[in-house]
């Protein structure tokens, strides 16, 4: 058999070592705890063997077994250890069921085993460093046996094999009792007898992460978080083509994603990034896995076993772009500052040694340290020491036998990781800032340049991590090695909302229309008639009026008009197009809105005998001959506005819609004057509310006005009921607003209730199809060209708008990807989408831009002389 692999695939070497075909795959506690992940596992195991690679399996204890063993070694000193056990042994049980295995001889004896240690220790009343080691390590042992059980179960050719007969700990001086049997290091030099036994066997062999053995054969640990290393000194010993870990994250991110939502996947990395962004808080990965990969030239993958198909962080010699920026954000909690200040280290000799060998007597590792003529200051990072009060006390006792001492804490460390740091500090101001008001007991920039680190009361860290990370990295995203935020890879309602959502189930009649047209709007009938029925639902609306500005197409309005809903009209173009297509349309269900229009297209819509909507003075104090004697609404400025963007808010002051409340005298005046008769009041604040009190609102303040006027019955309290662009944001609550209406009503009987949706009624009903034309790259941002652009879609460029994008002829594949979708038209903000995730897009390709039924077609333009996307009506 062929066992080698040459480096030169990989090129990351610092050793030129010629890899084997072995594939270290480590498992953390959190993948090997449920029946899906193993599941997964199982997959993963037969797609490496489908390569041709050899499998070798490190993984951890199930999810909490560590803590549920020093519970039991808690317990057992008091000689209550019974609960403890039994709780460890179900939780096995329990899984082997899930897993449809059984338990085997090897299993049991293990059970038996802690049962005597526990009655032993009740009896002798201590636990020796030696025997926590040996039951800290019966959790991987455990576990192991049932993966090794469930991957046979799979159809695999298993081999268990116990880690303590290859990995041996290393001998170190002037190391304590418990640092020897609790942190552990091994040995790690590529062992070719080792190769050539197990690569020559078709196992998959699977073993143990956190152990090893000792020169007298005893068990030690490597270490809370060590099963990562044992991974790394598994793939070292093998030289192994690459080490994967397998955790509950897809890979290193720019910033703890579970508190900085907007973190990035760091799709590459070299050993020392990563080595730095693992030291400086993340915990992904344990640092001292870092070392025997890059010492062997070793690529490091990391994934999710919960989503293997996305595509993880890679870790090598050059992983980077080798750019100088900050790559990630990171935070340390629980830090203690010890800060040492005298005059006697002024350009004395030895202070430093003194002050050192302090710590070193009681056992406590160093971490940061600052330095001024008088003043030492350093941190003591709660992963690497225990530091209670009493220790803490002891060591200050010893400290000020040499300089005065001050205590700080809890504090954070609040670290910018990236290469060469020092390189772009002039870059930094807007992050440095930030600190301006800050209480900052330290400052260190790593030897290295990998880091710059500030240390802040911890109060403040998590604060802090989330805005330096949205001025360094999420603000300035065109880093290649960026990849996709944790919200666009796990926001739940994503996948749902995608799911859901009309195309996916029509996607084969979508991409049959594209092979008719470059670009074309696709209107969905089901939708439609579902957003009309929503509107239904609002029993205490008398009529609805569908505001045809957002889509005209002459399908749409046929289907409104037919299911009783009034068409609202802006211009006297939208009239005449009306009558033209619906020429039996009830007049009185139309209504005329017009806004600083010419005084003919009032004078048309009343001979039309349709509804009509004053909104100004002016045109009652100019030419109050048009309106004598006439049925009018008035529509009234509320002197607030609502929306998503400045653009669509219409009310306030700085809005041209609408009579002010302060012109209402003057108003009363010219309507007694001439004879006009006010039979409405009417006012829209705005698109794209979500607050269903906005409406209750309006037609409180319409209520309000309508007693000046005698002859109003009818309160027009608008549109703008929000639809939602992004996938975390919930959908408009009708019910809601259906209730408040009716509550409304019941004290006000009196009036009728007009609503006017325009977008409400058509986005969600609507997409934009288009084909892709190119596909370029730029420095470091991707772009996605297709056929047409803000001719056909302006609202991104006009109000910053957000629009779905997905990749029509790829729906399934992974997206891995971040490009900018942009148009053919020559302006700058020609641009449909920024930082778009897509899978791997190439020409011809269709893309999908969602809730595309509104403002789409009906704002579009031959800008360029391109014709803007066709439009087709789906049955």
């Amino acid at each position: 058999m062929n066992t080698l692999v040459s480096s030169m695939n990989h090129s990351n070497s610092s050793t030129a070592s010629t890899f084997t075909k072995a594939v270290v795959l480590k498992f953390g506690g959190t993948s090997v705890s449920t029946a899906a992940n193993w599941k997964n596992i199982a997959e993963i195991v037969k797609a490496r063997i489908a390569e041709g690679l050899h499998p070798v399996v490190v993984h951890s204890a199930i999810s909490k077994m560590t803590d549920a063993l020093e519970k039991l070694l808690s317990d057992a000193l008091h000689g209550s250890w019974q609960s403890a056990l039994e709780a460890i042994i179900n939780r096995h049980r329990q899984l082997a069921v899930e897993l449809g295995v059984k338990l085997d001889v090897e299993l049991e004896e293990q059970f038996n085993r802690l049962t005597q240690i526990a009655s032993g220790i009740g009896l002798v009343g201590e636990v020796s460093e030696r025997l926590r080691a040996r039951v800290m390590a019966q959790g991987e042992l455990m576990a192991t046996r049932l993966g090794a059980a469930y991957l046979i179960s799979q159809g695999l050719n298993v081999k268990w094999i116990d880690a303590r007969t290859v990995l041996k700990a290393e001998t170190r001086k002037n190391v304590s009792t418990r640092a020897s049997y609790l942190s552990a290091t091994c040995n790690f030099e590529p062992d070719a007898a080792l190769q050539s036994q197990w690569l020559q066997q078709s196992h998959v062999h699977i073993t143990q992460g956190f152990i090893a053995s000792d020169e007298a054969g005893d068990t030690v640990l490597l270490g809370r978080g060590g099963s990562d290393t044992s991974g790394s000194y598994f793939a070292a010993k093998l030289l192994a083509c690459r080490l994967e870990i397998w955790t509950d994250v897809p890979g290193m991110f720019s910033a703890n994603p579970r508190s900085v939502p907007t973190a990035r996947l760091l799709r590459a990395l070299e050993y020392d990034e990563a080595q730095e962004i693992a030291s400086a808080g993340a915990k992904v990965l344990h640092p001292r896995c870092i070392m025997p990969a890059k010492q062997y030239g070793i690529p490091l993958y990391v994934y999710a076993t919960q989503t293997p198909a996305l595509e993880g962080t890679v870790i090598t010699a050059h992983g980077g772009n080798g750019d100088a920026h900050v790559k990630a954000v990171t935070v340390k909690k629980g830090i203690t500052l010890i800060s040492m200040d005298t005059m006697g280290m002024w350009h004395s000799v030895g202070f430093l040694a003194d002050a050192f060998q302090v710590f070193k007597n009681h056992g406590l590792s160093v971490d940061l340290v600052s330095t001024s003529e008088t003043n030492v200051t350093v941190s003591l990072d709660p992963a690497a020491n225990t530091l209670n009060q009493t220790a803490l006390n002891a060591l200050v006792d010893d400290l000020v036998q040499l300089c005065r001492v001050e205590v700080f804490g809890p504090c954070a460390a609040v670290s910018l990781v990236g290469k060469s740091i020092r390189g772009i500090l002039h870059k930094l101001g807007n992050a440095l800032e930030l600190f301006a008001e800050q209480k900052i007991y330290l400052v260190t920039q790593a030897a290295n340049d990998l880091n710059l680190t500030f240390v802040v009361d911890e109060e403040q860290g998590d604060r802090l991590v989330a805005r330096l990370h949205e001025i360094t990295i999420h603000d300035n995203p065109n880093a290649h090695i960026l990849g996709p935020t944790w919200e666009q890879l796990y926001n739940p309602t994503t996948t749902t909302a995608n799911a859901s959502a009309w195309w996916h189930r029509k996607r084969s009649a979508l991409l049959k229309l594209a092979t008719q047209y470059e670009s074309t709007f696709v209107y969905d009938r089901e939708t439609l008639l579902r957003q009309v029925t929503a509107m239904q639902q609002l029993e205490s609306v008398d009529q609805v009026f569908y505001a045809m500005k957002a889509n005209w197409h002459a399908d749409i309005l046929k289907l409104f008009v037919n299911n009783g809903v009034g068409i609202e009209c802006v211009s006297h173009g939208e009239l005449d197009y009306v009558f033209t297509i619906i020429p039996n349309i009830d007049r009185k269900k139309v209504l005329f809105t017009p806004n600083f229009a010419p005084r003919a297209e009032y004078e048309y819509a009343l001979t039309q005998r349709v509804r009509i909507t004053v909104d100004n003075l002016y045109v009652l104090q100019a030419w109050p001959e048009v309106f004598k004697n006439h049925e009018v609404l008035l529509r009234v400025d509320t002197g607030y506005g609502r929306g998503h963007h400045s653009h669509v808010r219409t009310a306030g002051a700085h809005s041209k819609f609408g009579i002010p409340l302060s012109d209402f005298d003057e108003l009363q005046q010219l309507i007694t004057k001439h004879q006009i008769k006010v039979i409405g009041l009417q006012a829209h604040t705005g698109s794209g509310v979500f607050n269903v009190d906005n409406w209750v609102e309006v037609a409180n303040t319409l209520a309000s006005l309508a007693s000046r006027f005698e002859d109003v019955k009818i309160l027009d309290i608008g549109g703008g009921l929000g639809v939602p662009e992004k996938s975390h944001q919930a959908a408009f609550d009708i019910v809601a607003l259906k209730l408040k209406l009716a509550q409304f009503k019941q004290q006000h009987p009196q009036y009728q209730l007009w609503m006017e949706p325009g977008r409400y009624l058509v986005a969600e009903a609507g997409v934009l199809i288009s084909k892709v034309t190119q596909c370029k790259g730029k420095g470091e941002v991707q772009y996605v060209g297709i056929s047409t652009g803000m001719n056909s879609l302006i609202r991104p460029a006009l109000y910053g708008a957000h629009h779905e994008i997905v990749n029509l002829t790829r729906l399934n594949e992974a997206a891995t990807q971040t490009v900018n979708v942009v148009g053919p038209i020559c302006e700058s903000g020609d641009q449909l989408g920024m930082d778009r995730l897509l899978p791997p897009t190439a020409e011809g390709d269709i893309l999908l831009i969602g809730i595309a039924g509104a403002y789409g077609r009906s704002m579009s333009s031959h800008y360029n002389l391109r014709d803007p996307a066709a439009e087709v009506m789906l049955e």
